[in-house]
């Protein structure tokens, strides 16, 4: 009697369960890494934008202020909801990627007198795949935010994502002082875990000019 197909023995299954397990682990240690930075982030962002208000302000101001500062609020729920709505299987790229950009500027880079300019082509991927470059993307440009304008004069960061030969490339650029520098510690070390988390490749350059990242992401990881 011939054998159909072959049946793994029972170590090799507890093998199998155990490195699913250790990769879960990873991927929620990883979420978990993103979250309590991301929240680090924001209680700076918001601590200087209360100082700066109000100082600007003084007592003849404080209601605007205080009401910059409530839209400033609002703002950022805006972008962690995206963060973190993982309802749907797949999403629509455009639309997406559109409305981070757009949370990203209200609650990141109008407050800091920076303008944002976003391409972002058609298509349809993972859910899981676009909240990780989402995730990616926001600390790119949040970083930038904080480091790369001492000045702020005209300063801008752009964001692409277009679909090229079985891949998205996602790029974030700004005019800033150009330090690549400025991708190390705990941010430098979520953005490694996350791009190995969906197959990408991260890239960087910097120079007079500014700085520019892109994220080399398969179109299915």
């Amino acid at each position: 009697m011939s054998a159909i197909g072959s049946i793994p023995n029972g170590s090799t299954v507890r093998s199998q369960f155990a490195s699913g397990l250790e990769d879960q682990s990873r991927d929620w240690e990883l979420v978990l890494q993103e979250s309590h930075h991301r929240m680090k982030n924001t209680l700076t962002l918001l601590g200087a934008s209360v100082r700066r208000d109000f100082t600007r302000a003084g007592s003849r101001d404080v209601s605007g202020a205080v009401d910059r500062f409530e839209r400033r609020i609002c703002a950022f729920g805006r972008l962690y909801q995206l963060l973190s709505n993982r309802d749907e299987p797949s999403v629509s790229v455009a639309t997406f990627f559109e409305n981070l950009c757009e949370a990203l500027s209200a609650a990141v880079l109008e407050p800091a007198g920076v303008r944002c300019e976003a391409l972002v082509e058609g298509g349809v991927l993972p859910a899981s795949q676009c909240h990780r470059l989402a995730l990616m993307i926001t600390e790119l440009v949040t970083n930038a935010a904080k480091h790369a304008f001492p000045n702020k004069n005209e300063a801008f960061i752009r964001i692409e994502i277009v679909p090229r030969d079985g891949a998205w490339i996602c790029t974030v650029a700004d005019n800033g002082i150009g330090a690549t520098g400025q991708l190390r510690g705990t941010g430098s070390r979520i953005l490694e875990g996350l791009a190995r988390s969906i197959h990408a490749r991260l890239n960087g350059e910097a120079g007079e000019g500014g700085t520019r990242i892109s994220i080399e992401m398969p179109a299915t990881a």
